[in-house]
């Protein structure tokens, strides 16, 4: 009797142990998000393979307006933005900010997703609360909640009988083991075989029985982000918290394992792993609830989508926070342009640009490191984060719903043996093709076809750009070939510029659009400074104005 209460009274200590260390660890982690609000985050390393597994996995983005391409999200640096942008709390959060940047829906969407951020950033109370909710999902484990509900299906293992008759035959012989303890031998090559599969096994839906270790969770946390008036605002119907909770009785097992997963309870997973090899148990109740889940794979999808949209909102609430100069986006049908100062939110004390384009396509011209290329990409940006995000870094930010596509960064493909102008052209074919859309589109493109000779570089590049600046389309340009701007200007093409001064043998750059083409060029006097030879800086000087000469 003395044992029993004994039992009781540890069970007991180690309950009230927990709930203390549970406790103290909530108040940490409260106070650790209060402190973090409206700032960046400071981990270095983000793994994009595991960030992007919904993204690459999922349908929802074949009804999309657009998916971002992958080179344009590398033209424009996107996984920098990406990381600069996320603030989530979850891994589910985490993974759908990331989709949800990279798809643009229709703009309908937006304005409801732009008020349930307001709501965030304004109730500090209701934040805080869903962002402690959310944090029982920042295990890497969560990046494979996402496993359970794609399109592909698990494979059912032809070995399903076999692993049956192994438990089977691991409870007869405990049985006969009392009858006699010789029977109990037998048990030792039966739980090394069974062993064998069970890890076999384990190995090979890995991945997925993550997933399903995360499914008690997300749950949880989703009826207690639900339990919110504000939130449940949002959102029509939660039939799908039902029907997922009509199959959690069905992963116990694995929850129970995900439990354990910590030092304080090493010894109970010891004697659980060894439960479950003796009578291979994992492999048998996996295979009997997949169907179940086969069944729900939509529920868990609005699951996994409602709470990643609850934390990607929370995200960009907080980001909000940490910036005075940010607006929601105005969308026009017309072929126009308007910004305010405008700004590139990785840039340390950014120089904000205003622009108005108004029926015309944009021809930036300027030096190296003056700033043209950032600004093309700045208002790409902002333009892909209005038509997402539904906010902008700016004081203003009006445009058409564009789909948007680039060509900025290209590079010799020496795997497929093509050149640097090949690769051109394969890229640039993409944005002729899309421009026989009828909807509008966002143009980007620097400095085009430098992987060829200057003649048939403006030959080229003045035709491929009168045919894209047609419609209602819009070009965003950025070169060096002055030449283009006398071709261009009476093509709808508003010119702009950026320069560079030379103040007390200093070069200076001011960062500021300015309207025109550049009265003189400074990149002579920049070899001047350098103290290049004095025979090259003559020589250069004269040969320039010899070309002048010709060109006049």
């Amino acid at each position: 009797m003395n044992w029993i209460l004994g039992t009781i009274i540890v069970f007991i200590l180690i309950y009230l142990f927990s709930n203390r260390l549970r406790k103290a660890r909530n108040k940490s982690i409260s106070k650790s998000l209060i402190e973090k609000w409206g700032k960046p985050k400071t981990e270095k390393y983000f793994d994009f393979k595991l960030i992007e597994l919904f993204f690459k996995n999922h349908k929802l983005k074949k009804t999309a307006y657009q998916v971002i391409s992958d080179h344009t999200w590398l033209d424009l640096d996107m996984n920098e933005v990406f990381k600069f942008l996320d603030r989530t709390s979850s891994k589910i959060g985490q993974q759908y900010l990331y989709f949800k940047i990279r798809t643009i829906t229709h703009s309908s969407d937006l304005k409801r997703f732009g008020r349930l951020t307001e709501v965030f950033r304004l109730n500090e109370q209701l934040r805080n609360a869903c962002q402690l909710q959310l944090t029982s999902l920042s295990n890497n484990k969560a990046y494979f909640f996402e496993e359970i509900f794609r399109d592909k299906e698990v494979q059912k293992s032809q070995k399903i009988w076999l692993f049956r008759f192994l438990s089977i035959s691991a409870i007869a012989i405990i049985i006969l083991s009392f009858l006699n303890s010789t029977w109990f031998l037998a048990l030792i090559p039966l739980f090394f075989i069974n062993l064998i599969f069970h890890y076999k096994n384990k190995s090979s839906i890995q991945m997925y029985l993550s997933g399903v270790g995360q499914l008690a969770t997300s749950y949880r946390v989703a009826s207690e982000l639900k339990s919110s008036e504000e939130i449940k605002s949002f959102y029509n119907d939660f039939k799908y918290l039902k029907n997922v909770k009509s199959i959690l009785s069905n992963i116990r097992f694995i929850e129970w394992e995900k439990k354990l997963d910590n030092e304080y309870a090493l010894l109970f997973w010891f004697i659980s792993e060894i439960i479950k090899i003796t009578f291979i148990l994992e492999p048998i109740l996996f295979y009997s609830f997949q169907k179940s889940l086969e069944n729900k794979k939509e529920d868990l999808k609005e699951l996994f989508i409602f709470i990643g949209e609850i934390d990607s909102a929370i995200s960009c609430a907080s980001v909000q926070t940490g910036f005075d100069k940010y607006c929601e986006p105005k969308f026009f049908k017309d072929k126009l342009v308007i910004t305010d100062q405008m700004y590139h939110p990785l840039i340390e004390n950014c120089v904000p640009n205003n622009l108005v384009l108004d029926g015309t396509s944009l021809l930036l011209t300027g030096s190296n490191m003056s700033g043209k290329t950032t600004f093309i990409r700045t208002f790409s940006i902002n333009a892909i984060l209005a038509q997402t995000l539904n906010f902008c870094f700016a004081k203003k930010f009006e445009s058409p719903f564009f789909k948007i596509y680039s060509s900025i960064r290209i590079a010799d493909d020496l795997i497929n043996n093509t050149s640097y102008y090949l690769e051109e052209v394969v890229r640039i074919k993409e944005l002729v093709d899309a421009s026989h859309s009828d909807d509008h589109h966002l143009f980007i493109l620097d400095e085009l076809f430098k992987g060829t000779n200057t003649l048939e570089r403006i030959a080229a590049g003045q035709s491929i750009l009168s045919y894209l600046n047609r419609d209602k389309h819009i070009v965003m340009v950025s070169t060096h070939d002055l030449e283009l701007t006398d071709i261009l200007k009476n093509r709808g093409y508003a010119l702009y510029h950026f320069a560079e001064k030379i103040e007390n043998d200093k070069l200076y750059f001011d960062h500021k659009i300015k309207p025109g083409k550049p009265e003189n060029g400074n990149a002579i006097k920049i070899l001047e400074l350098y103290d290049y030879p004095k025979e090259i800086i003559e020589d250069s000087v004269s040969m320039s104005k010899i070309t002048l000469a010709n060109n006049g």
